[in-house]
């Protein structure tokens, strides 16, 4: 129990921090975009949107950006706590890329002394087919390796082309015998092998973030 309040802390403290250098950043950004040419503004007018429109779409577009890198980077980090409060040995590392030159390593998001190899991602809406060769690439290398890709990714993509992608990414894994838990399977794996229900801990903090807003 001690354990789980000592993770719940540090995934706490992990979302603060993240908050932190997201704001800072977004800060930074708006201060950066006042005095921006907005020259281009006039084509949004022809097309109905108003100055003051234009501007502020401009400047979500780039809170937006912002956003889904914080976030997504953030959950990533908590699902890599999670495996490492159960897994002490786990370990970040890169590999070299023995079947091409580019890329030239691939990274392992947490690599468990069984052999299992973590790739982590909050969502992937690619639609970029050279993203299949790579990803193809990246699971082929691990495995000559002697290591067997875990695919964790807690959202799956809302388009259907990237959801396709995801079902030939997902035949992939299986070929070199890996695995492949996405949405609420993912969600499950990190509950029911760290012992940690990180939605609820997501849930928990969000509330005790947003309350009374």
């Amino acid at each position: 129990m001690a354990d789980s309040v000592i993770l719940y802390q540090e995934i706490r403290s992990l979302s603060d921090d993240y908050e932190s250098r997201l704001k800072e950043r977004i800060s930074a950004r708006v201060l950066e975009m006042e005095s921006d040419d907005r020259l281009h503004h006039v084509l949004y007018q022809v097309l109905g949107v108003t100055a003051r429109e234009g501007y502020d779409i401009d400047v979500y577009q780039n809170k937006g950006r912002f956003l889904y890198k914080y976030a997504g980077a953030f959950l990533e980090s908590a699902a890599r706590l999670c495996i490492e409060y159960k897994h002490p040995g786990a370990r970040r590392i890169k590999i070299t890329n023995t079947l091409g030159q580019r890329p030239a390593t691939f990274e392992i998001d947490a690599l468990l002394p069984s052999g299992d190899a973590f790739e982590i991602k909050w969502r992937d809406a690619t639609t970029d087919g050279d993203h299949i060769t790579k990803e193809h690439t990246r699971l082929k290398v691990i495995a000559n390796a002697g290591y067997r890709p875990v695919r964790l990714m807690f959202y799956y993509p809302n388009r259907d082309h990237a959801k396709r992608i995801q079902k030939t990414l997902e035949t992939l894994d299986a070929g070199v015998g890996g695995h492949y838990y996405c949405g609420d399977a993912a969600w499950n794996y990190i509950d029911k092998n760290t012992g940690v229900d990180l939605l609820a801990v997501l849930n928990r903090i969000a509330l005790e973030k947003t309350h009374g807003q």
